[in-house]
């Protein structure tokens, strides 16, 4: 029984180390949990996303990711284009009349949240290199029979933290009461995508 249980905090400690870091991803979901819109679909998507992605790479596909870079580069050039368009759009919201809806910032539809967000994690190419290489490669040093409970443990670690991220942001809201909040808030996200942008785009020419 402890061998079981220590492959799956193994994983859990695991995941927990990379997904709690600011990111595209980690912002998208923040601002949609301190706006109380589509939450429970997007804490889904990133979860579900993030458990494709384990078993992939627990099931050799990071061996095949890491044999083909031109995959690689293919979604950072991508992953970097889609982060420039979202930091100017966001940028740009800052002086919009939209985004100044006090507790609530602008409006999104569930579609164009879901899509947004299925950007954010697969266009990412530190998803493929953390989530499925990464975890992949860590999960080779545990015994064939309890990689299944490694694999657990790094998915549940993904449904913990987005669940906590998306509903637990609404704990933060007193802080964005007013118009002037969401404004530093957007600001913030804009640049740090257009920041990540310009560093996956070094990284993939």
């Amino acid at each position: 029984m402890i061998p079981f249980i220590i492959s799956f905090f193994s994983g859990f400690a695991l995941s927990a180390s990379l997904i709690v870091a600011i990111g595209a991803q980690n912002l998208f979901v923040l601002r949609q949990g301190l706006k109380k819109e589509h939450v429970g679909p997007i804490v889904l998507f990133c979860s579900f996303s993030d458990a494709v992605l384990i078993i992939a790479g627990v099931s050799g596909m990071g061996a095949l990711l890491g044999a083909l870079p031109q995959v690689t580069k293919g979604f950072t050039l991508a992953g970097a284009g889609f982060l420039f368009w979202y930091g100017l759009r966001t940028l740009r919201q800052t002086t919009q009349s939209e985004s100044m809806k006090v507790t609530t910032g602008a409006s999104v539809s569930l579609p164009k949240a879901l899509a947004s967000v299925a950007a954010f994690t697969w266009l990412n190419p530190h998803v493929y290199l953390d989530t499925v290489l990464l975890m992949g490669t860590a999960s080779t040093a545990q015994p064939l029979h309890l990689r299944s409970f490694f694999a657990a443990g790094e998915a549940s670690a993904s449904f913990l933290w987005f669940g906590a991220l998306g509903y637990g942001a609404r704990f933060l809201q007193p802080l964005f009461a007013t118009p002037k909040s969401w404004q530093i808030l957007d600001l913030i996200i804009g640049c740090v995508m257009l920041f990540l942008a310009i560093l996956l785009l070094r990284q993939g020419l």
